[in-house]
C-alpha cells in the first residue's frame, strides 16, 4: 500500500492522437525517468478501460495518477474517481501529459503540450482543486449520469462530435478535422426549439443552434466557447448560440478562438449552479468530446471536487484562491 501511494499509476491511451499515445510513450517515459518520477504504466485496451483502471488503481492504494492521452481519456479517469469507493475523489492527484488531438483541458491550466514541460509540472506537483460538472441525460429510455472535467455541448456541437467520431473510426488523423467538420456540418444542421432553466429560472425559450456548458474555457481544438469560465468558482458557465447565418459567423470566426465569442450578438452568456435543458425534438449531448445521450438534460456542479496538477504560472496566479 505504501509503495503504491508513492508511485504514479500511469494510464496510457495508445490510440490517443491518432496513435501518438503509443508512438511517443518511450520518449515520455524517458522524461519521467530523468525526473525521477516513479511510474507504473498500463495501456488501455478498449473504451472505458481507463475508468476501470482508475478504480483498480485507487483500490490498490495509488493516490497519484498520470493520464497519457487526450480529453476523452481524462474524462474516463475522472469518472473512475467518482465510481471508486475507497477515498474521496479529491484525495487522488491527477496529472495529464497531453497526446490527444484537441488537448483542450490542459489549455485552461497552463500545462504545456511539450512533454518535457508537462513532466516538469508533475515533478513540481503544483496542485489545484477544480470543480467537476455532473450531467443527467436520457439514453435508451433510461436516465444516466456522467461527470464533466471540461466542457459539455448540446445541439450542433454534439452533432459535430457524432460526425467526428465517424471520421476517427475511418482512420482520419488531420488536426484540422474538427474545424473542417464544423464548417461542413453547419449546412446540414437545423436549429431546435429549446428551453433552458438556470437555477430554477427560465432564461431561454426559442430556437437554439447550440449550447456549451462547462467548467473550463476550451473545446474543439482551441476554441473558447466559455472564455470567462473559472474552474473553481462553484458555477457552470453557459454560451447559448441562437440561429446564425453562415456569413455572419464566417467573418467573426476568430472570435471563437480569441475569447471574443460574446462579441457575436447571436451568442448569449449565462452562469449558474443548476441547469436544465429541454428540447423538441430531442438533441444529443457530448461531454469532454464523448457523445452520450439526449435531452432532457440536467447539470449541476461539485465544488473543488478533483485535485489536479497545473502549470507553474497558473498555480502562481491562482494559489491564493484555494
Amino acid at each position: 500500500m505504501e509503495s503504491s501511494a508513492n508511485k504514479w499509476f500511469t494510464i496510457v491511451n495508445p490510440v490517443a492522437g491518432g496513435g501518438r499515445g503509443l508512438d511517443h510513450f518511450p520518449q515520455i517515459s524517458k522524461h519521467l525517468r530523468d525526473a525521477h518520477i516513479l511510474c507504473e504504466p498500463v495501456f488501455t485496451e478498449h473504451k472505458f478501460h481507463a475508468t476501470e483502471l482508475t478504480v483498480t488503481a485507487v483500490r490498490e492504494g495509488y493516490r497519484r495518477i498520470i493520464v497519457v492521452g487526450g480529453d476523452g481519456t481524462l474524462h474516463e479517469v475522472v469518472n473512475g474517481l467518482f465510481i471508486q469507493q475507497e477515498v474521496r475523489p479529491d484525495k487522488v492527484l491527477v496529472a495529464v501529459i497531453a497526446v490527444g488531438t484537441g488537448n483542450d483541458w490542459v489549455r485552461t491550466f497552463g500545462i504545456s503540450n511539450r512533454y518535457y514541460d508537462a513532466v516538469e509540472a508533475i515533478r513540481e506537483e503544483h496542485s489545484f482543486l477544480q470543480d467537476v460538472g455532473v450531467v443527467s441525460y436520457e439514453e435508451a429510455q433510461y436516465r444516466q449520469c456522467r461527470y464533466i472535467a471540461n466542457v459539455a455541448g448540446a445541439g450542433f456541437d454534439a452533432h459535430v462530435i457524432r460526425k467526428l467520431t465517424h471520421l476517427k473510426k475511418k482512420g482520419h488523423k488531420s488536426h484540422w478535422r474538427y474545424t473542417w467538420r464544423l464548417v461542413r456540418s453547419y449546412f446540414g444542421y437545423k436549429s431546435t426549439g429549446v428551453k433552458v432553466w438556470v437555477d430554477g429560472k427560465l432564461i431561454y425559450n426559442d430556437l437554439l443552434f447550440s449550447v456549451a456548458i462547462g467548467i473550463c474555457k476550451y473545446n474543439g481544438g482551441g476554441m473558447q466557447p466559455l472564455p470567462e469560465a473559472v474552474a473553481d468558482d462553484g458555477m457552470l458557465d453557459l454560451s447559448l448560440i441562437r440561429p446564425i447565418h453562415f456569413w455572419h459567423i464566417l467573418f467573426r470566426f476568430r472570435y471563437l478562438f480569441n475569447g471574443g465569442i460574446y462579441r457575436i450578438r447571436h451568442v448569449l452568456q449565462a452562469r449558474g449552479s443548476r441547469i436544465r435543458i429541454e428540447s423538441s425534438p430531442e438533441v444529443s449531448v457530448e461531454v469532454d468530446g464523448e457523445l452520450l445521450g439526449e435531452t432532457p438534460l440536467e447539470f449541476s456542479v461539485l465544488h473543488k471536487a478533483v485535485r489536479i496538477v497545473v502549470g507553474a504560472d497558473f498555480y502562481k496566479a491562482h494559489a491564493g484562491n484555494q
